[in-house]
C-alpha cells in the first residue's frame, strides 16, 4: 500500500478484538502499512498502527483517523515487527491487539515516548552508517583482536575455540546451536566472541537473559568488550532509558548493536539481526503468564531469528528437554563445554538426611548441625557462603496453637505468610496484607510453621554473629537487588540468603559454599516437571560455588535421602541417564516434549456458575477435539475472589496441530459470546 492510497484502512488497536476496524483517512494525510494513528473506538481515543488492506467501498458506520501519532516518524512500525506479531498471535492462541498492547504497554504513554526521544535527540545525535566489514574481520574477532569500535581484548582458552568451532559448524550447516557448558566454563566468553564476530560482519546481535538481576552483572562484562555498541533493556529501565533504546533502533543508522535484555527485549524494533543468544534457555522465567500473550522468549527468539535470517545459539548447564528433544529429532545441533574457565573440578555434593539428624538432636532450627560447621569452616576462612530458602517471608504459613486452624487470605485458598519486619501477614498471590492478630476462630495465639528467606536471615544471624549477612529475594525492588547483588560480589557480605534467584548465572570469586535448605518443597509441587526443574535448580546453584578457586562444595538439607534427584546430584546417577529415565516417562504418559500442551485456565467468581460454564466448554472442546482432560481443580483452586478450573489438552506434534489449534481457539471465543462470559477464560499455549 503506497502512502496515497488509501481511503480507507484497517488500524489495529491494543485491544482483545479477533478484527481489526476500518477507518477513513483524512484528505491530505499519508499513512501506510505500520503508520500509528490517534483514532476513537467505542467512545476511547487510542494509538493504533495502520493494517493496510484499503477498501474500495466505505465500511458502514465508519469514524475518520483524528491524527497521526506524534510530530515526527518516530511511530512507524516495520512490516517484521507486525509479522511477528502476527505469529505469537496465531501460536499463542491471542489477539494480534493484545500483543501490540504487550510490545507497547500503556505505563509507557505517548507523551513519555515523545519527550524522550526528543531528550535523545539532543543529548546526542545517532552516529552515521559505517560501510561492512569483510567477513575476514569476522574470523578474526574470535582469535581476541579488539571488539569493533574498541574494547577490551578477548583470549578463548582452547576448550572454548573448540565450542566456538562447533558452534559455527552447526551455522553452515543451517541449523541453530545448543551449547551444553558446565557451570563456569565461560559460555560468556563465547557469546562475546560470535557477538564479535557477528557485528564485525555489519549485523546486528540480541542477547536475552531470563533475570533482570543477572542482567545488570552480565551488563559490566559485557560493557568491557563493546563500549557504547551494548544497549540494554527491561522493565527494570526508566520509561526515558526505554524510549531512547527504541528511538535507537529505529533511526536505522546506528553502527551496529549488542541488545542485551529480557523477555520483552524480543518486541523491540530489530533490524538486520545476525546473531540471537537466549542464555539459560532452560529458565521458567521465559515464560510470560498473564495477561495474554502467554508466550516464552526462548521459542519465540527462535521465530524471530529464523524471520531475521539470523543464527540461533542457546545456552545452558542444564538444558530444558524440550531443547535436549530437538536435539535428538536433529533440529539443534549440542555442543559441549566440559572444562571449567579457571580450572578445577566440579563443586562436590554432601546430602545431609533432615531426619536421621532429627533423630539424634542435630538440627537447630532450620540448620543442622552439620550444615553448621560446614558453613563455619568457610567463614573462618575469609570465604562466602549462599543460602537458598525457595519460599519468602518469615513463616510460610501461621496456625493457632489451640483449635489448629491455619490462616487463610479471604481472596484466595492459600495460607498467609508472616513477614515480621511488618509483623503483617501477607498473600503471596494476590496482595492481600492485614496485621498480625489472634486466630480469627477461636482468639488463639498464631504460631508459624515454615521458614522462609527472613527466619533463615534471622537464624544465621544468632548462629553466626560475625558474620555479615543480607537477604535477597522478591520483597526488594529490582535497584535494591542489584546492589545487593553488587555487595555480594565485592565482598561487603559474607552470608547471603534468597530465593531462586541466587541460582542464576552470577559469578561470585569468594564463594565457595550454597546450601539448599528446605528441598523437599519442590518436589511436593503438581507438576510434571517438578523433577527437571529441581534438577536445573540445584544444578545452577551448585555453580555458583568455587567458579574461581575450585573446592566448591554444594550441601542439600532433605528428608528425601534417596529420591533419584538428590542421588544424580550426590553423583549415584548422572545427568543425562536422569534426562533419559524422565523422557522416558513424558513419552510413555503423553507429556510434552512429546506432545503439545494447552492448557484453557477459567475463572469465576461465583463458584456455581464456573463449574456449569466449566463442563459446558469441556463438553463442546470434547465433541471436536480429542484429547481434552477436566474440567479440575488446580492446585491452588481460589486466587483473588475467583475460583479456578482447568481443561488440559495434549495434541501431537504434527502438521494438523495449527489447524487444531485454531478451531480450539474459534471454539472458546464463540462459547464466551454465546454465554456472555467474556474475560473469563484464559489460553496458556506450552504451560511452563
Amino acid at each position: 500500500m503506497t502512502p496515497d492510497s488509501a481511503g480507507y484502512v484497517q488500524v489495529l488497536l491494543p485491544l482483545r478484538l479477533d478484527w481489526a476496524p476500518y477507518y477513513s483517512v483524512p484528505e491530505g494525510m499519508q499513512v501506510r502499512r505500520g503508520s500509528r494513528v490517534r483514532v476513537k473506538f467505542a467512545g476511547k481515543e487510542y494509538s493504533g498502527i495502520v493494517l493496510g488492506t484499503p477498501s474500495p467501498q466505505r465500511p458502514e458506520g465508519i469514524k475518520t483517523i483524528l491524527g497521526i501519532e506524534g510530530p515526527e516518524p518516530l511511530v512507524d512500525i516495520s512490516t517484521a515487527e507486525l509479522d511477528f506479531w502476527k505469529f505469537v498471535a496465531e501460536y499463542y492462541l491471542c489477539t494480534e491487539g493484545e500483543v501490540y498492547r504487550m510490545a507497547y504497554p500503556a505505563t509507557a504513554t505517548r507523551q513519555e515516548l515523545l519527550r524522550a526521544a526528543r531528550r535523545a535527540k539532543a543529548e546526542a545525535a545517532p552516529p552515521k552508517k559505517s560501510s561492512r566489514k569483510k567477513a575476514a574481520a569476522a574470523e578474526e574477532a574470535l582469535q581476541g583482536d579488539e571488539a569493533p569500535g574498541g574494547g577490551k581484548n578477548l583470549q578463548l582458552t582452547a576448550a572454548q575455540m573448540t565450542a566456538c568451532g562447533g558452534i559455527q559448524a552447526a551455522f553452515k550447516a543451517g541449523k541453530p546451536a545448543l551449547l551444553q557448558g558446565v557451570t563456569g566454563s565461560g559460555k560468556t566468553e563465547i557469546y562475546i566472541a560470535l557477538a564479535k564476530g557477528t557485528l564485525a560482519s555489519g549485523r546486528n546481535v540480541l542477547m536475552l537473559v531470563p533475570e533482570i538481576a543477572l542482567e545488570k552483572q552480565l551488563e559490566d562484562r559485557i560493557a568491557e568488550y563493546f563500549g557504547p555498541k551494548l544497549l540494554t533493556f527491561h522493565s527494570g529501565e526508566t520509561a526515558v532509558h526505554r524510549a531512547k533504546v527504541i528511538e535507537a533502533l529505529r533511526s536505522r543508522d546506528t553502527e551496529g548493536y549488542f541488545l542485551l535484555g529480557t523477555r520483552s527485549a524480543l518486541f523491540l524494533p530489530h533490524c538486520n539481526l545476525g546473531l540471537v543468544i537466549v542464555d539459560e534457555e532452560h529458565d521458567s522465567s521465559y515464560k510470560q503468564q498473564d495477561p495474554a500473550p502467554r508466550y516464552n522468549g526462548r521459542d519465540c527468539a527462535a521465530v524471530l531469528a529464523l524471520q531475521h535470517k539470523a543464527r540461533l545459539l542457546l545456552g545452558s548447564a542444564t538444558p530444558s528437554l524440550e531443547s535436549l528433544y530437538n536435539v535428538d529429532s536433529g533440529r539443534y545441533a549440542k555442543v559441549g563445554l566440559n572444562e571449567k574457565y579457571y580450572g578445577g573440578s566440579e563443586p562436590q555434593t554432601v546430602i545431609i538426611d533432615t531426619s536421621a539428624e532429627r533423630k539424634k538432636n542435630g538440627m537447630v532450627g532450620s540448620f543442622s548441625r552439620k550444615l553448621i560447621a560446614l558453613i563455619e569452616g568457610r567463614l573462618s576462612k575469609g570465604e562466602q557462603v549462599l543460602l537458598l530458602r525457595a519460599r519468602r517471608a518469615y513463616a510460610t504459613a501461621m496456625q493457632c496453637s489451640e483449635c489448629g486452624e491455619i490462616a487463610k487470605c479471604p481472596r484466595c485458598n492459600v495460607p498467609l505468610s508472616y513477614h515480621k519486619d511488618s509483623n503483617t501477614l501477607e498473600c503471596h498471590y494476590c496482595g492481600f496484607r492485614e496485621p498480625l492478630r489472634p486466630c480469627a476462630k477461636c482468639g488463639g495465639v498464631l504460631q508459624g510453621i515454615g521458614s522462609g528467606t527472613q527466619k533463615i536471615e534471622e537464624e544465621a544471624a544468632a548462629l553466626f554473629p560475625q558474620a555479615r549477612i543480607a537477604r535477597l529475594d522478591s520483597d526488594a525492588t529490582p535497584l535494591q537487588r542489584a546492589e545487593i547483588v553488587k555487595d555480594f560480589a565485592e565482598g561487603r557480605t559474607d552470608i547471603l540468603v534468597g530465593t531462586q534467584i541466587l541460582t542464576k548465572g552470577l559469578d561470585f570469586p569468594d564463594l565457595t559454599l550454597v546450601a539448599a535448605i528446605g528441598t523437599d518443597a519442590l518436589l511436593g509441587r503438581m507438576d510434571f516437571r517438578a523433577d527437571e526443574k529441581t534438577v536445573q535448580l540445584l544444578s545452577q546453584f551448585r555453580g555458583r560455588a568455587g567458579r574461581r578457586s575450585g573446592g566448591g562444595m554444594l550441601a542439600i538439607q532433605t528428608a528425601q535421602k534417596e529420591h533419584p534427584v538428590f542421588r544424580m546430584m550426590e553423583g549415584g546417577m548422572s545427568g543425562s541417564t536422569l534426562d533419559e529415565n524422565i523422557l522416558a516417562e513424558r513419552k510413555t504418559f503423553g507429556f510434552p516434549p512429546f506432545c503439545r500442551m494447552i492448557n484453557v485456565n477459567m475463572k469465576d467468581s461465583n463458584e456455581a456458575r464456573l463449574e456449569v460454564l466449566s463442563r459446558a466448554l469441556m463438553k463442546e472442546i470434547s465433541e471436536t477435539i480429542p484429547g481434552a482432560v477436566g474440567p479440575y481443580s488446580p492446585q491452588i483452586d481460589k486466587i483473588s475472589n475467583n475460583f479456578l478450573k482447568t481443561i488440559r489438552l495434549n495434541l501431537p506434534r504434527d502438521k494438523k496441530t495449527p489447524a487444531i489449534k485454531a478451531r480450539l481457539y474459534g471454539i472458546i471465543r464463540k462459547f464466551e459470546e454465546s454465554r456472555k462470559w467474556q474475560g473469563h477464560t484464559g489460553i496458556d499455549v506450552d504451560p511452563s
